[in-house]
């Protein structure tokens, strides 16, 4: 009897003490959109209790150990971030656990820097490339780029951070600006500050030609391209032709030396265009081409003065032949004037 008395005893005491050590519901705090946010994004603290069931709690809040709400029915607090707002939240429910503490970082918004190359002022037709830094551990920005006060062109291509314009234009000179987004979420960063971005035409190329054309066959003919540039390390090239044109190099009736080139003997196969235009290791690496120039080669200069001497002389002669020829006319009338009246006394004496 004593034994299933102390038996009894101990099974009540077993079941006291594992209703007395049952284990608490443990609540997790859940923070919305990150844990590390950017100064003025709305943040959503959210504490979940783990097998609540069905029981209406009651939730206390706490940052860095100190009571931020001590009562409230609100499962979630939200909040505008700023930076004061950063630190370690926890919650517990009146019958849980107090959550292991989350971390929470509010940044002031990156900053953004915007860079050019080649460096400003680039030349028209060269490739640009503004690239964008934000200074940030995120990686998942979207970048977006302004000239002035509105979008860029569609024309260039934007490729992560990159912005490329593949063959600058006049037009494509101005003020740009960039920023990042995070795609979900209210925040871009800081816009960068405005870069200027000027853009210069290439140097212009003038052709000229001595003598001037038409020439002559078998003359010399000098064409000088000049470059109007401060730089003096032009390599100069040489064109011939219309729809398919040939680079000239130095051959036996032509001559490239620096920024002119000498045709020796001309003839008819030299009536073409020319140009010509610059090229260098540095910026700007080439020049405009030039106007076309029209070379006319007309006969050789001495066939032209003995034609001239010829008709010279038959001009100069012409009185004379006129006089020539009067002067026979009026002999020959004279014969046959006399030779009529000698058949005439012929006649009379019969």
């Amino acid at each position: 009897m004593g034994s299933s008395a102390l038996s009894l005893t101990l099974l009540l005491m077993s079941f006291i003490h594992s209703g007395l050590t049952q284990e608490r519901p443990k609540a997790v705090v859940k923070v919305t959109p990150d844990q590390r946010v950017f100064r003025g994004e709305t943040v959503t603290l959210r504490c979940d209790i783990q097998r609540a069931g069905d029981i209406q709690w009651t939730y206390s809040w706490f940052k860095d150990g100190n009571t931020l709400y001590p009562y409230t029915t609100a499962a979630e607090i939200s909040f505008t971030a700023s930076v004061s707002y950063s630190g370690e939240y926890s919650c517990r429910g009146q019958r849980s656990d107090t959550s292991a503490a989350v971390t929470l970082t509010v940044s002031d918004l990156p900053r953004s820097t915007l860079t050019v190359t080649p460096d400003s002022p680039v030349f028209t037709g060269e490739r640009v490339s503004l690239k964008c830094v934000i200074n940030s551990d995120h990686s998942v920005w979207r970048y977006e780029w302004d000239k002035g006060s509105t979008k860029v062109s569609e024309r260039h291509t934007v490729n992560r951070n990159t912005l490329t314009i593949e063959r600058s234009e006049t037009s494509d000179a101005g003020q740009y600006t960039c920023r990042g987004h995070i795609d979900g979420r209210s925040v871009s960063s800081q816009s960068s500050s405005a870069v200027s971005l000027s853009v210069k035409d290439l140097p212009t190329s003038t052709l000229t030609v001595t003598p001037d054309s038409p020439v002559f066959t078998g003359e010399t003919v000098n064409l000088t391209c000049v470059i109007n540039s401060d730089h003096s390390d032009w390599r100069y090239e040489w064109y011939k032709g219309t729809n398919n044109s040939v680079m000239l190099q130095t051959s036996e009736r032509y001559t490239v030396n620096t920024d002119t080139l000498t045709i020796r003997g001309v003839n008819e196969s030299d009536q073409d265009q020319f140009w010509c235009r610059g090229q260098r290791d540095g910026r700007p690496n080439s020049s405009q081409e030039s106007e076309r120039i029209n070379l006319s080669a007309n006969a050789s200069r001495s066939a032209q003065i003995s034609v001239f001497n010829i008709l010279s002389f038959l001009l100069a002669a012409c009185p004379y032949l006129l006089a020539t020829v009067v002067l026979l006319f009026k002999c020959c009338r004279a014969r046959v004037i006399s030779t009529e009246d000698q058949s005439q006394y012929v006649v009379t004496e019969e």
